[in-house]
């Protein structure tokens, strides 16, 4: 159902190339991702002219339990703050075969893509809704409970998909993480590229480049962009980086130090 991107060779297997061509039949897009490993971000930056003053600015947001129960069986619960326009939230579900959703699909708020990088890919559910500009810094801030951020369907996929009797005001904020996302249309690509920089607390990044596609198109896409990134000097072949996953260990790691500092419950 997916491919491990951490550990996996650059290339897809014979097998992996029938799987996903399954699993995108059934997709709605598929979106072709690459992470730039921070030594070659500043030249990545030169190469594709990207202006950082043209960025729009994000802050993201997960929840889930401090050991990750959510991640652990495949559910990501996001929401975001836009500059420029309203919050938005997500409910995800990864790894999951299209057939699995069918009765959601008939939601327009469900979207199933592919997402495919070296080396691996996976199929993700994803639940969305749109928000007003101040409701995320009011959950963050304590004001709202978390299913404040989520419709009735969105609860409604997550109740069908997270552990039995894990409320979503029973999770914690993880975050946030500053995004800063870039358009980028290079005319030697018939597709919009997107530049993503993730900065995560501790000092380190993730730039993250990707492109949408109908699922017929993908491999020719797929093909196009790896020349393109490949005349620019740019290599696509190291180790990628999962910005989710990132964040989620990052920020558990941090809520279970804070945990252990905190005196036991009765103490004086």
């Amino acid at each position: 159902m997916s491919s491990s991107a951490e550990e996996a060779p650059a290339r897809l297997t014979d097998a992996q190339v029938g799987e996903v061509l399954a699993l995108a039949r059934d997709a709605d897009s598929v979106e072709l991702k690459l992470t730039v490993p921070d030594s070659y971000r500043r030249a990545a930056v030169a190469a594709l002219g990207v202006d950082p003053l043209d960025a729009q600015i994000r802050q993201v947001y997960f929840f889930d339990t401090p050991d990750l129960a959510l991640n652990g069986v495949g559910v990501v619960v996001r929401a975001r703050r836009v500059q420029g326009r309203g919050d938005d939230s997500v409910v995800k579900l990864r790894p999951v075969v299209p057939a699995e959703v069918q009765q959601e699909r008939s939601s327009d708020n469900l979207v199933v893509e592919v997402d495919a990088m070296p080396g691996g890919f996976v199929c993700s559910a994803t639940m969305k809704a749109t928000l007003g500009s101040a409701d995320v810094l009011d959950v963050a801030a304590g004001r709202k409970g978390i299913h404040k951020l989520y419709s009735k369907e969105q609860r409604q996929f997550y109740k069908a998909h997270a552990p039995e009797g894990l409320e979503l005001d029973d999770l914690s904020i993880l975050g946030p993480i500053t995004v800063f996302k870039l358009k980028l249309r290079p005319p030697e690509l018939r597709m919009r590229l997107v530049a993503e920089l993730w900065f995560y607390p501790d000092g380190s990044r993730i730039v993250e480049l990707s492109a949408k596609c109908p699922p017929a198109e993908a491999f020719q896409a797929a093909a196009e962009l790896r020349a393109f990134l490949a005349a620019k000097g740019l290599d696509v072949s190291g180790e990628q980086q999962t910005k989710t996953k990132t964040a989620l260990e990052f920020f558990s790691a941090e809520l279970v130090e804070e945990q252990r500092a905190q005196p036991p419950h009765g103490s004086a």
